[in-house]
């Protein structure tokens, strides 16, 4: 994808810049 995001993910940040894939 390469979207800035800052993924949380249990209560820490992950992806934290561009984000490849995000898989929940």
């Amino acid at each position: 994808e390469g979207l800035r995001f800052a993924i949380r993910e249990g209560g820490r940040t992950v992806g934290a810049g561009t984000v490849t894939k995000i898989i929940e």
